[in-house]
């Protein structure tokens, strides 16, 4: 009988990181490896970091140190560092943190199994030495699907197709680029739900081309590269029959999909198929250009069945010249125009953005202007974060950084403001009519009975919605709600029916 090994998987950072530790966790059931929530209770732990800004990158070296602590006190024998810090600093991070008994790449992820085994029987596996990953894919987009030979989590490889009759075929969009159509049935993803939340990410593409001058991510993720559909549409289809109502789809710019593929609408036709997945009640896009927002991608995000009219635009500022220094381009005006635009089609819509504030060169003008921006803008979430250099990018290099404690006064300041519209704009919504998934459900709680979220609000960063009864709601379902009432950004609903049918619940679909 195999020796038994069991491995936990710790994920901190974004949605993208969460569909990579799922694919780990595929791979390593696929070859054994018995899946465990609590690291205490785990031969390895491993941990999958995110080293997008400095308070990310401590909070992946607390994990990591936390775990280490367990290597004293429970089963645990081993810790290894995957994902984006691992990723970015390699050898570095190894040196500088030896509680790590290993640090792998994105490189290691197809072999994740066989290093694991290396690291706890006491081997020693070299950490990688970073590179430059936009240097690994062809310059020109159109030439990055028959380059192959990249990692690229999150794309997973995909189960042997099931024998004649064990499914259905995957319905590719007919403006599908000659040769990237299916070749067979459907296949199942090679990854594992590591919870059972009626949502679920779906990674629609990998990397970025733009050359924002404060963002380093282009760099360790690699150049753009977009997922084949029938890719994402068995995945979804694989997730549904999990359970998932709700799919987010995920990249680093989702609005550059399908640029590598032939061309730059394939979303706008992936998307109406997504949302006739059997038992997908909601379609979510998230990670918007606003420079690369065109009519008919507001078109059907607007006014698709299924389809959340749901806009998560990186703003990042609004004064041009901070905008230009950041290389990118927009102004207040611009972006103005485009929240009316998307308002004029679906006055319900919900908008998020997130905001850098303190880069160098800002001025007090800018500042103003940013205010001026926040304050027509009607966002229903805002994220400010304070300017802090970042290894390796262009903006780390500007010689006119402003002192710390301006950065801090105007963090401090633009947050308290961003607080207060959002909760103005959650006062807007009251009288609305919701359409609700029900997340979670607590008959012994009297402050959050049950908790879900509407079309306007996005897994974990936009709020949620809180129902006044928890009776007759079941996790997993759409239902009917009125708002009647705001905490913040939050919204207090009552209960008015099932949307549609009502179909299936979580439960009814977890165990297929």
């Amino acid at each position: 009988m195999p020796e038994r090994r069991t491995v936990a998987l710790v994920t901190l950072g974004c949605a993208r990181n969460e569909v990579d530790s799922e694919e780990l966790a595929g791979r390593l059931a696929a070859d054994g490896w018995e899946l465990v929530q609590d690291a205490s209770d785990a031969d390895v732990a491993v941990v999958n970091t995110c080293g997008f800004v400095e308070a990310a990158k401590k909070d992946s070296v607390d994990a990591l140190l936390e775990a280490n602590d367990l290597k004293d006190q429970g089963r645990t024998q081993a810790v290894v560092a995957v994902g984006c810090m691992a990723e970015r600093y390699g050898k570095e991070l190894a040196q500088a943190l030896p509680e790590a008994d290993g640090v792998l790449g994105f490189d290691d992820y197809a072999d994740i199994s066989e290093r694991l085994q290396t690291i706890l029987n006491g081997g020693i596996h070299a950490s990688h030495t970073p590179r430059d990953r936009r240097k690994l894919l062809p310059l020109s987009p159109v030439e990055r699907q028959a380059a192959g030979g990249v990692a690229l989590p999150g794309h997973g490889d995909l189960a042997p197709a099931p024998a004649p009759g064990e499914g259905d075929l995957l319905v590719a969009p007919e403006d599908l680029p000659e040769g990237l159509a299916p070749a067979s049935g459907p296949r199942a993803p090679l990854r594992r739900r590591l919870d059972r939340s009626p949502v679920a990410s779906v990674k629609l593409a990998s990397g970025c081309d733009r050359r924002c001058s404060f963002c380093a991510i282009p760099s360790f993720r690699g150049s753009f590269i977009s997922r084949r559909p029938s890719d994402v549409l068995g995945e979804t289809r694989w997730l549904a029959e999990q359970g998932v109502k709700e799919v987010m789809l995920v990249s680093e710019n989702n609005t550059s999909y399908g640029k590598d593929l032939g061309d730059i609408r394939l979303l706008e036709t992936l998307l109406p198929e997504l949302a006739a997945v059997d038992g997908i009640e909601r379609v979510r896009v998230s990670y918007l250009q606003p420079a690369e927002m065109r009519p008919g991608l507001i078109d059907v995000l607007t006014s698709t069945p299924k389809i959340a009219p749901y806009f998560d635009l990186s703003f990042q500022h609004s004064a041009p010249g901070v905008l230009r220094a950041m290389r990118r381009f927009g102004d207040t005006e611009r972006f103005l125009e485009l929240l009316n635009t998307i308002r004029g089609k679906a006055p319900q819509a919900g908008v998020r953005s997130n905001f850098i504030v303190g880069f160098p060169g800002e001025t007090e003008a800018d500042f103003a202007e940013l205010e001026r921006f926040l304050t027509g803008a009607r966002l229903d979430a805002i994220g400010v974060f304070g300017y802090s250099d970042e290894d390796g990018t262009e903006a780390a290099t500007y010689a006119d950084k402003l002192d710390q404690d301006v950065i801090d006064e105007r963090l401090a300041h633009l947050s308290r403001l961003a607080e207060e519209l959002t909760a103005q704009r959650a006062e807007e919504r009251l009288g609305e009519s919701l359409e609700v998934l029900v997340e979670s459900v607590d008959p012994d709680s009297d402050e959050e009975p049950a908790v879900g979220r509407a079309a306007h609000q996005a897994p974990e960063t936009d709020g949620q919605v809180i129902f006044t009864s928890g009776e007759g709601l079941v996790p997993g379902r759409m239902v009917d709600a009125k708002v009647v009432g705001t905490e913040g950004v939050d919204l207090v609903v009552e209960y008015h029916g099932l949307t549609g049918d009502g179909s299936r619940t979580l439960g009814e679909g977890a165990a297929r």
